[in-house]
């Protein structure tokens, strides 16, 4: 007989749940992969999407390319 999967629950650094379409604020300073460039602790990214996969989180944020990151 096969378990179930548990449903996937994503927290952000404060223990809050997140969904899709969350708005987070960036608590620390991350460098982007594919470029130089840093996003800078307090940038806000809307609208957010949970994915499989090598991250968690991929979201958009005004001005930068779509970001892909691990929630820590």
């Amino acid at each position: 007989m096969q378990r179930p999967e548990a449903a996937r629950v994503v927290k952000d650094a404060h223990g809050n749940v997140l969904t899709d379409g969350d708005s987070v604020v960036l608590i620390k300073d991350l460098k982007l992969r594919s470029s130089s460039g840093i996003l800078k602790g307090g940038t806000k990214a809307k609208n957010i999407r949970l994915v499989d996969g090598d991250h968690e989180i991929d979201c958009r944020i005004d001005g930068i390319a779509p970001v892909a990151r691990h929630v820590v």
